[in-house]
């Protein structure tokens, strides 16, 4: 599959599950988990709805300017939305706060992707 066929199709995935997730917290978890951790899990829900939509602006990038970059900026948003969001996820459903220390790394490889698809953008002629 080409990277700009399987990042959109990532993107669809990943924005599929995050609306069935927030649903899930927004319908199943309000009533089982304290205001705190229902916001921390609208966070996780939140960042993966915008990196979602992140993969499909690196499936067009991909398709324009075919680059390591574009494909790295793909692969560095998805590891970053299942660390960041899913940590977060865990962390609010299940209490482990030692994940709290995991949810940088996720963030990190976001800001890393953002910065691949504008290296990507800026430097392909």
């Amino acid at each position: 599959m080409s990277p700009d066929r399987l990042f959109a199709a990532a993107g669809a995935v990943s924005g599929f599950l995050a609306v069935a997730l927030g649903a899930f917290g927004a319908h199943g978890l309000r009533q089982r988990l304290s205001p705190e951790m229902l916001a921390v899990f609208e966070t996780g829900v939140r960042y993966q709805v915008y990196h979602a939509l992140a993969l499909f602006a690196v499936a067009w990038a991909a398709s324009r300017w075919p680059s390591p970059q574009a494909t790295w900026a793909g692969w560095l948003f998805i590891v970053g939305t299942v660390v960041f969001s899913g940590s977060l996820y865990v962390l609010a459903t299940s209490g482990t706060r030692w994940l709290g220390a995991v949810t940088p790394v996720g963030g990190i490889c976001l800001l890393a992707g953002w910065f691949s698809l504008a290296w990507v953008i800026v430097a392909q002629r």
